[in-house]
C-alpha cells in the first residue's frame, strides 16, 4: 500500500509546481503593460518625448530618466500625484497636469503609475 501512497503524494507535488509556474499574469503586472502602452502613445502620456527609460526608443532628454524610480517614490501615491498633476509640487513645471486637464483618465494615470514603478 505504499506505493500508490507515494503515486499520489508525488501527483500533488507535481500539480502543485505546474499550478505556480502557471499562473495567470497579475492585475497589477497587466495594469503595468496597459500602462507603458498608454505612456508610449503620443496621443496619451508620450512620456518618452521628454523622459529616457530603459527599452525606450529615441527618448528626449528635457525631464528627468525614469530609473529607480521606487527608491525615488518610496510612496506610491506621491508618484501618482505626480503624474496626476505636477504643478501641485512645482507649479513652474513643464510637465502637463495630464489628470487635471483631461488628458488621462485616473484609470488611466493608475495604469502609467504602475508602469513607471517598474522602473
Amino acid at each position: 500500500m505504499r506505493k500508490p501512497a507515494k503515486l499520489i503524494f508525488a501527483a500533488s507535488a507535481v500539480a502543485m509546481l505546474l499550478g505556480t509556474t502557471m499562473v495567470p499574469m497579475t492585475a497589477q503586472a497587466a495594469s503595468a503593460e496597459e500602462g507603458k502602452k498608454l505612456a508610449e502613445d503620443r496621443k496619451k502620456g508620450n512620456c518618452v518625448s521628454c523622459h529616457a527609460y530603459e527599452g525606450a526608443n529615441m527618448p528626449g532628454n528635457a525631464a528627468p530618466p525614469l530609473v529607480a524610480m521606487k527608491a525615488r517614490y518610496p510612496d506610491k501615491k506621491k508618484l501618482r500625484d505626480q503624474i496626476a498633476d505636477p504643478t501641485k509640487a512645482n507649479p513652474n513645471t513643464i510637465m502637463p497636469p495630464f489628470g487635471k486637464h483631461g488628458i488621462l483618465s485616473g484609470k488611466d494615470i493608475d495604469a502609467i503609475t504602475e508602469w513607471v514603478y517598474t522602473l
